[in-house]
């Protein structure tokens, strides 16, 4: 084979390479818009019929790490972050006034619905933390008031954090109910 030849061949192979990073990349892209959809879509559910006044109201807090220190306390580390939101009850709906997050000084940087969030018997919805998101720091967290029925089992909120990058790392946290009333 020529030399002219077989660098037409490796030119070739390049750009065919090339072209599926290319198709690779978007295709992710594509993905993750859909994931990202999926979420805004969970929290837009109505609530059709009137809230009872005789539910029990309750605030929980919940730490979520969006980066963790590594080798010092001058470099981080970015993670994932799944915020899971369970009713544990399986007769009973519990109700989510709000979930806001807070970053390590304490400030709030958003809330993840306007209206009150129901939740059927057993239904979990999630929040996730984008791994690039780096807002939250490492002392991110999360508050909620949420309502249910005296005699139910009050909501379970649960936090997975994840990074696949290196030898991976991951961890979870549990919510802790901070006020109980009427």
């Amino acid at each position: 084979m020529s030399i002219a030849a077989d660098n037409l061949i490796k030119r070739l192979l390049r750009i065919s390479l090339f072209s599926c990073l290319v198709v690779q990349l978007y295709a992710c892209q594509e993905e993750v818009k859909e994931e990202v959809d999926t979420q805004r879509n969970q929290f837009q559910r109505n609530i059709t019929h009137s809230i009872p006044d005789s539910l029990l109201i309750g605030s929980s807090y919940l730490s979520v790490y969006s980066q963790v220190y590594n080798e010092t306390e001058h470099k981080t580390y970015n993670l994932t972050a799944t915020v899971s939101i369970r009713n544990v009850n399986k007769s009973d709906t519990i109700y989510i006034d709000n979930a806001e997050y807070f970053n390590t000084r304490g400030h709030a940087i958003r809330k993840y619905f306007k209206k009150t969030l129901y939740l059927a018997p057993m239904e979990t919805v999630e929040i996730v933390i984008a791994e690039k998101d780096k807002e939250g720091g490492t002392g991110a967290n999360f508050h909620f008031d949420w309502r249910m029925k005296p005699s139910s089992n009050e909501p379970l909120f649960e936090a997975v954090m994840i990074s696949s990058f290196g030898q991976g790392l991951s961890f979870t946290t549990q919510g802790k109910r901070i006020k109980t009333g009427r």
